[in-house]
């Protein structure tokens, strides 16, 4: 009878294990990635993004405050920790395959009362009224990975520890594309400032001669106060600027962990240059080159390992547990060996059977989970093809706009020039030589504003691409 059910209990362990399927826990997560980008007719693979940001940006002032940044900014360094973090996180789920141990060391005395069966009993084969144990061993327990419990929380904590350095390395292209927005922002500055200080001498010299025209009575103190207004524009843009100035110097220090302090400047807004030829490569690249949608592909990764995990909790597992060690009811012959050694070996088989669904339940949503991260990620690729695309018509239609505003300040510059010529030799009258002083004011700071957009656009397109490590 005892065979028969040993053979009975066998049996329908194997149909238990048998009726349950290995777990397949993979979804399609192909995203939606064009050939081109728009109005792009981009043959070569290679892209900027290649390029090392020392390269890519030659300014020496500007290397040093990216530099500076990448070793002391205080998100650089969180991220750090996270790697650090998720390296150990890892490291531990090597050990998944390995069984537990546990070293144990229990003594115990036992007075039952003399009345109870176990009392009479120690009476009458011990000669005494309590009864010692004393136990010293060592016990192992180890789960087989049947359903790929273990290998998929390995790889769930591998896909951690790659997204934290992913994260790192999108928090080094942004925080090298956000310094050098702001350094140009500062040369674009440093430019208008200049340009309104130079138009403020052109204002003096104009109210100079004015104010002589005036005390000769050929013009009357209207003429006066209108060269005065047309001054003082020039006057209060400057504290704007240097305010703007000061502000920028400050967001600056402060990516490098500094605190706020003058940036120093090595070139001006007119002599940064970029290399003609941007090339952008295909789309498809985006997914390894940009740190940020690798991070989100990781994250599907993480779904699916989660999902397997759920599926093999709703299926049997097997365990076997063993201990051995030495055990004594008497002190003195605790370490009595061989007679006081002891072993033990057991196994078992758990299927869960009434849980009120919450098994059931983590599976569906932890499978709703990965459908979530596969759209995620497909938006992350759109984005990042949209951001791409973005940057890449900027590029083209600033510089269509720099060129034509370039060449309205040359005009306006060729007119203040004969208008000065003119009112000196009293063919013009002042109001035309105060219209072409603010026409040029306005055209020239418009155009130094272009020249740092169209910087920005090509640092947006570089950072859009994956540049910027």
């Amino acid at each position: 009878m005892n065979t028969h059910f040993k053979i009975l209990l066998l049996s329908l362990s194997l149909g238990l294990l048998a009726s349950c399927k290995p777990v397949q826990n993979l979804v399609d997560s192909q995203a939606p990635i064009p050939a081109q980008y728009r109005d792009v007719a981009e043959t070569d693979t290679t892209s900027i993004a290649s390029i090392p940001w020392k390269t890519f940006f030659t300014d020496p002032a500007l290397q040093q405050l990216i530099d500076t940044a990448l070793r002391n900014n205080y998100d650089m360094q969180v991220a750090l920790k996270n790697i650090e973090a998720a390296r150990l996180v890892v490291s531990q789920s090597k050990l998944g395959y390995l069984p537990e141990a546990r070293l144990q060391a229990t003594g115990s005395i036992n007075r039952p009362s003399d009345n109870s069966l176990n009392g009479l009993s120690l009476s009458q084969f011990l000669g005494k009224s309590y009864v010692e144990d004393y136990s010293l061993g060592i016990g192992l327990s180890w789960e087989a990975d049947i359903w790929g419990k273990i290998k998929n929380q390995q790889s769930r904590a591998l896909a951690g520890y790659l997204q934290t350095t992913e994260a790192k390395k999108a928090i080094q292209t942004n925080l090298v594309a956000n310094i050098a927005r702001g350094y140009y922002n500062l040369l674009m500055l440093d430019a208008q400032i200049a340009i309104a200080e130079k138009n403020l001498l052109l204002n003096d010299s104009t109210l100079r001669i004015i104010n002589l025209q005036f005390q000769a009575g050929q013009v009357t103190s209207l003429a006066v106060q209108q060269a005065k207004a047309q001054r003082l524009v020039a006057v209060q843009i400057i504290p704007f600027l240097q305010q703007n100035i000061a502000i920028q110097e400050n967001a600056l220090s402060v990516l490098t962990a500094a605190a706020p302090a003058v940036v120093r400047r090595t070139s001006s807004i007119g002599s940064i240059v970029f290399a003609r030829d941007l090339s952008t490569g295909v789309p498809a690249a985006l997914v390894s080159n940009r740190p940020d949608v690798r991070a989100v592909e990781l994250q599907l990764t993480i779904a699916n390992a989660n999902a397997g995990i759920a599926k093999a909790n709703m299926y049997p597992s097997l365990a076997i547990t063993t201990a051995a060690g030495i055990n004594s009811f008497k002190a003195s012959n605790w370490f009595n060996i061989p007679a006081s050694l002891f072993g033990a070996v057991a196994g078992s088989i758990t299927q869960p059977l009434f849980q009120r669904k919450q098994l059931k339940t983590q599976y569906e949503l932890a499978k709703i989970e990965r459908e979530k991260s596969v759209f995620i990620f497909r938006q992350s690729v759109l984005n990042a093809v949209g951001e791409v695309s973005d940057a890449l018509v900027k590029t083209t239609k600033i510089k269509e706009q720099e060129s034509v505003a370039a060449t309205r300040v040359n005009t306006l510059q060729q007119a203040i020039r004969n208008a000065d010529l003119l009112f000196r030799n009293g063919m013009a009258t002042y109001l035309e030589v105060i219209s072409a002083q603010s026409n040029t004011l306005q055209g020239e700071l418009e155009l130094a504003a272009l020249k740092k957009d169209e910087l920005n656009a090509v640092v947006d397109l570089y950072r859009a691409l994956g540049g910027g490590r």
